[in-house]
């Protein structure tokens, strides 16, 4: 009962903070006190609670150091032109009909490529606004298109680490993952194409391309080399070079090129690294200013403040009261429609991806006998739901990144789609095999 008081009390914060439009750091310091309440109430010291609270921002740690060097690199590649340069050339090439769909599918290649979500917004995703935006395409669906094609490598590739994390939770193997993942993903994405395609030729765009153009060409020596930086991201990832290694080779070419290309002096690449680009035209300044450390360091303490709550749930077992109440809404409904509420409220508390898929599976392991399933639900679920609390970082860091609207969670249609699909071919093959409900897997997992 105090376990259910307190977790309610919480989200009735979050669902205030964002109904009264304040900042989450309101809910997540009330949250926080909550759960300092709850454990001096089950007589863990402060010391206990502190330590507790530290283990949980322990495991976060590198993850913040990412989001850093995101926001450096993003004000890095605006100075150098190596994002002009893109979009001055892609522009000529790409209808505006087709754009929306376009940013989509090169998000796509790009997440499956580094394996990150994060990553992904903070390079191609950064392009596909910056570009948009020289088209008068809508910034919601830029956003919207962008954080979906993000997710598609963040479920699917290999190199992910949040599919590595669900195999190693599972005890599966992460390539045969891969391959179940990606059947399962086909409706949807061609789903999700379909609808970017209507939607472009739909939706009113401006005819401001020529234009950002000529602004591009005045204000940057748009010379082959600014792509070098952007090439480079391709290609160390490619190698599996890891994510801080390979933003960081690209932030250092990149501010090569800012004094070697673009004539600006080393001190003021490095205001640019830390306080983001902005331009000397307003008109330039309205399509291409931002970025820069100082933007991602409200997501980096989110991160931290909200990874404190995993060290605080293990330790004192707040969540554990809560396992029974999965089971009778997986016999109830089904096994994954038991995932899908699991990971809303999961991601809705947690507000970061890692803690939604581990207490996901803590709380709905038991539903599901086979581990190939258990991976695929937490990959449907927890994986692709989490990016669509407004609050979860999942989805906020990297809309931060692009400088995209929070409304574009809306239109990030593969994200919602995935979890409906396969909640539909599960509760298909229910009515198709009714002895393959929850009771004859949780026989089989006892046998």
């Amino acid at each position: 009962m105090l376990e259910t008081a307190t977790l309610g009390l919480f989200i009735l914060g979050l669902i205030a903070c964002v109904g009264f439009g304040l900042s989450i750091f309101y809910a997540l310091f009330f949250g926080l006190a909550l759960f300092y309440a709850y454990g001096f109430i089950k007589k863990y010291s402060f010391r206990q609670m502190m330590k507790m609270t530290l283990s949980g921002m322990k495991t976060v740690l590198s993850v913040t150091i990412v989001f850093i060097l995101i926001g450096g690199l993003t004000a890095i590649w605006r100075a150098s032109g190596t994002i002009p340069y893109i979009i001055y050339y892609a522009s000529k090439v790409i209808l505006p009909q087709t754009f929306v769909l376009a940013s989509f599918i090169l998000c796509c290649c790009i997440s499956m490529l580094m394996g990150t979500s994060f990553g992904t917004a903070a390079t191609m995703g950064v392009i596909c606004m910056m570009m948009g935006r020289t088209m008068g395409i809508s910034p919601v669906w830029t956003g919207g298109a962008v954080l979906a094609g993000a997710f598609f490598g963040d479920r699917n590739s290999p190199m992910s680490t949040s599919a590595l994390l669900v195999s190693e939770l599972t005890g599966t193997n992460i390539f045969a993952n891969v391959r179940l993942m990606i059947r399962s993903a086909i409706v949807p994405f061609l789903l999700t194409c379909l609808i970017y395609l209507v939607i472009g030729f739909t939706m009113k765009t401006g005819a401001s391309s020529s234009d950002a153009a000529a602004l591009f060409a005045k204000h940057f020596n748009l010379l082959w080399v600014t792509v070098i930086p952007a090439a480079l991201i391709v290609v160390l990832s490619a190698f599996r070079v890891s994510v801080k290694i390979t933003v960081v080779v690209s932030v250092v070419c990149g501010g090569i090129i800012c004094m070697a290309v673009q004539g600006l002096d080393f001190l003021q690449t490095l205001k640019i690294l830390a306080l983001g680009y902005s331009a000397p035209d307003a008109k330039l300044g309205a399509m291409l200013n931002g970025g820069g450390i100082i933007s991602m360091l409200k997501p980096a303490a989110i991160v931290l403040l909200s990874s404190s709550y995993s060290g605080i749930f293990e330790g004192t077992g707040l969540l554990s009261g809560i396992k029974k109440y999965i089971g009778l809404i997986a016999e109830k409904i089904n096994p994954f429609g038991a995932y899908i509420l699991t990971a809303v409220f999961t991601a809705m508390i947690s507000c970061n991806q890692t803690l939604a898929i581990m207490l996901t599976h803590q709380l709905c392991g038991d539903t599901v006998a086979s581990n190939d399933d258990q991976a695929l639900s937490l990959e449907n679920s927890a994986v692709i739901i989490s990016p669509l609390i407004p609050w979860c970082i999942a989805g906020a860091v990297p809309l931060a990144a692009i400088d995209a609207p929070t409304s574009s969670i809306f239109c990030a249609c593969y994200l919602f789609l995935v979890p409906i699909c396969y909640y539909i071919t599960k509760r298909r093959g229910q009515r198709m095999k009714p002895a393959s409900g929850p009771h004859a897997e949780m026989k089989t997992r006892s046998a």
